[in-house]
């Protein structure tokens, strides 16, 4: 079970609330294809990092349960006039499977991620941190609120974003991004040989290339990196740091 919350969003206007705020196409929304988006600034940085999930009419969003009622509140207080329901979905919770390829938005590598009262935990959210880090997702601590550009987040790559859908928050920076086809930075993986402090900084010699994001898992850890320094060797506190390349990460992007 990952540690995320439900909300249960319900009412005639459901989609075409959710089409004008968030960062995917949700008329493509259906039960067995779940949604990887995000609720962005109006300048493109990611408030919240978001699965969403069709319910016959409703929609479930599954969302970082430290953010939650944060989400709900926010969602409110953008609703205005429109017809729907917000609510949190206490009967189910937050699943990930993996070990062969599956339904997650981002990639099948990742496995199936779903919804459910109940099921088989056979797994440990280490093993499930081994698992994603190398492929390169994010959680929600190590994309931070308000922090990170959406594309900084891979979320081009990861299918966290149309660009054929209208209008949302944050869209127009987003676009431009998109269309200039080069990211200066992006938060991805790497493997530490040394003790680390929390948030420390990448170095490239002399150069700061970006710092520590989110939690040390083993020695595995999510960084905001400058991408002119990805062929340099790298460090984090004097030790020695590797640079993972998730597979969607073209080379010499």
């Amino acid at each position: 079970m990952i540690n995320r919350n439900i909300l249960r969003l319900s009412g005639p206007d459901v989609r075409e609330f959710l089409q004008g705020l968030l960062t995917q196409d949700i008329g493509a929304l259906s039960p067995d294809a779940p949604q990887y988006a995000g609720l962005l600034s109006p300048q493109g940085k990611a408030l919240f990092q978001l699965f969403l999930f069709a319910d016959a009419d409703d929609v479930l969003i599954d969302v970082e349960a430290a953010q939650a009622d944060a989400l709900a509140k926010r969602l409110t207080m953008v609703r205005l006039r429109k017809q729907v329901a917000i609510a949190p979905e206490l009967a189910l919770s937050v699943w990930q499977q993996w070990g062969e390829p599956g339904n997650d938005p981002r990639t099948p590598l990742a496995g199936s991620r779903f919804l459910a009262a109940e099921a088989t935990a056979d797994a440990t959210m280490a093993d499930w941190h081994a698992h994603r880090l190398p492929l390169g997702l994010p959680e929600a601590d190590e994309i931070g609120s308000d922090e990170l550009l959406w594309l900084e987040t891979n979320a081009r790559e990861l299918n966290g974003v149309s660009f054929t859908k209208g209008c949302y928050t944050g869209q127009e920076n987003t676009a431009r991004m998109h269309h200039r086809d080069k990211l200066r930075k992006r938060l991805l993986p790497l493997r530490l040989t040394g003790p680390s402090t929390p948030d420390a900084a990448l170095m490239a010699g002399e150069r700061q290339a970006g710092e520590l994001r989110g939690t040390r898992h083993g020695d595995l850890q999510m960084a905001i990196f400058r991408m002119d320094y990805a062929d340099q060797p790298l460090s984090v506190d004097g030790a020695a740091v590797e640079l993972i390349r998730p597979q969607w990460l073209a080379s010499g992007d």
